[in-house]
């Protein structure tokens, strides 16, 4: 994973609290679970991108 994704999964993991916050701030509970569920997406595709990382560096090994 590069830090381009790095940083993009981060930056969607914070609107995703941000969005939360001001849900729960204004008892808008639709907003608070839509934050709640883009917090959900970045952690996901984090760690899709962590496991496909792991293949390249377990292939990488096996080449040496």
């Amino acid at each position: 994973m590069d830090a381009e994704d790095k940083a993009a999964n981060k930056a969607k993991e914070f609107k995703g609290k941000a969005k939360e916050a001001v849900g729960k701030f204004t008892e808008d509970e639709e907003t608070s679970a839509d934050g709640e569920a883009d917090q959900s997406k970045a952690n996901l595709k984090e760690a899709g991108q962590n496991v496909k990382e792991a293949g390249q560096n377990i292939k990488d090994a096996f080449r040496k």
